[in-house]
């Protein structure tokens, strides 16, 4: 959640923390950025606001000084974590979209990279302690770090790491070791959808007690949902020369996973007059995924923007043809869900979790049949029908992930989790 642009996780995890506040649920967030247990509580706030416009990097100590020493001595006997009190002297309002719902915003230098270095030397967790800790430490990610005096979550989104190995840029020796112990160490694994959950058990089948798919949700600002066609129309005509229902639109990280090289490739091979506009920034491997991005973006066929904040990015959306999303897996897929629920047709294909949340309300296509996914872009593109349909039918499909529902599978796997098991 501190990364300047975000990721689809700290959407699952601001999404989460509103969700348990809506459930009555107190809230502490732990940041692993770089502020020190030593600043004062008034420049904490400071550098907190400061850190989430950009990253900054802890310098490692020099070896067998006495920072160096401290961090060894609270790797082995536990890190704690202090509060950012959040007072209102700094302006916030300008990062409210990116803010979880907290009580407490808690604190540990440089947790993540630490948690990270001491694993990898000891295949050990790193323990943090804070006060008054909760009785369930929820992580959105798989990490090698525990709280103790908690019941410990963590959250698997995929296994995509050992699925299509070649598709990431992780150690998969580390990720296979993480996943078996955290398997086997965690009070409970939380899943994104039955499609992860099958994969975790296909590798560890002894923690079929202990996987949980809640599944997960989206929730657009009420403001995005308010504003009228017109408006819509007119923000897309003046940021980006493009008409409402004019153009094909693809959101997310431009990865091998996502597909991007046959989409692009399927897209250039349509006779449609509408461009595709491309929201994501440059990924690995971009080179052979993207080989034809630059004809399709010389010859006006393609916009390729990096970037948009989310209010923008919601408007796109409502204004597109369609979203095509043809990925070769998904934990979940949350941009569909988010184009469901905006009434925006989509293409996507029937890998893992796509077909759970698309249902009935999707194009599919083979996601490894160039002529497959092309056939499905010009039947969206000539067939004003279809996209009638499925503009209709996403938003009933979207509300079987709602924030009711969400809340409901959380509850119901908290209280397993606290129902069972010993304290840490």
């Amino acid at each position: 959640m501190a990364l300047s642009r975000g990721t689809g996780v700290a959407t699952y995890g601001r999404t989460l923390t509103h969700c348990l506040h809506g459930m009555g649920h107190p809230v502490d967030v732990i940041y692993g950025m770089n502020i020190s247990k030593r600043t004062s509580s008034a420049l904490r706030e400071v550098i907190f606001f400061d850190s989430l416009d950009q990253e900054h990097i802890r310098k490692r100590p020099i070896p067998l000084s006495s920072r160096w020493w401290a961090d060894r001595r609270a790797d082995w006997g536990g890190h704690e974590a202090v509060e950012i009190t959040i007072t209102g002297r700094v302006e916030g309002r300008g990062f409210a979209h990116r803010m979880p719902s907290y009580d407490r915003i808690l604190n540990v230098p440089a947790l993540f990279r630490a948690a990270h270095r001491y694993y990898r030397r000891t295949r050990r967790f790193m323990t943090i302690r804070v006060q008054d800790p909760p009785a369930i430490m929820h992580w959105t990610y798989p990490l090698p770090i525990r709280l103790k005096g908690a019941r410990n979550i963590y959250t698997v989104h995929d296994l995509v790491p050992l699925r299509l190995p070649h598709t990431t840029l992780d150690d998969k020796g580390f990720h296979f070791r993480l996943i078996a112990d955290l398997t086997a160490r965690a009070d409970a694994i939380c899943t994104v959808s039955e499609a992860s959950r099958r994969d975790i058990l296909s590798f560890h089948p002894g923690a079929v007690a202990k996987v949980f798919n809640t599944y997960q949700s989206f929730q657009p600002s009420a403001l995005a949902l308010a504003r009228p066609e017109a408006a819509i129309a007119a923000e897309i005509s003046g940021l980006f020369g493009l008409q409402r229902d004019g153009y094909f639109l693809f959101f997310g990280s431009l990865e091998p996973k996502k597909n991007i090289g046959r989409m692009i490739e399927a897209f250039l091979a349509t006779d449609t007059g509408r461009p595709l506009v491309l929201v994501g920034a440059m990924a690995w491997k971009s080179e052979g995924e993207l080989r034809f991005l630059k004809r399709g973006t010389d010859s006006g066929q393609i916009v390729h923007l990096e970037y948009l904040p989310e209010p923008v990015l919601m408007g796109l959306i409502r204004g597109a043809r369609a979203v095509l999303f043809p990925s070769l897996t998904e934990g979940f897929g949350l941009p569909v869900l988010e184009a469901l629920s905006l009434g925006t047709p989509v293409l996507t294909s029937r890998e893992g979790a796509l077909p759970e949340v698309a249902g009935d309300a999707a194009v599919y296509v083979d996601a490894y049949d160039t002529a497959s996914i092309a056939a499905g872009i010009a039947h969206l593109d000539k067939n004003d029908a279809t996209c009638a349909a499925l503009r209709a039918a996403g938003p009933p499909q979207a509300e079987l992930f709602s924030i009711a529902a969400y809340e409901a599978r959380l509850g119901q796997m908290y209280a397993q989790v606290l129902g069972g098991g010993t304290e840490p």
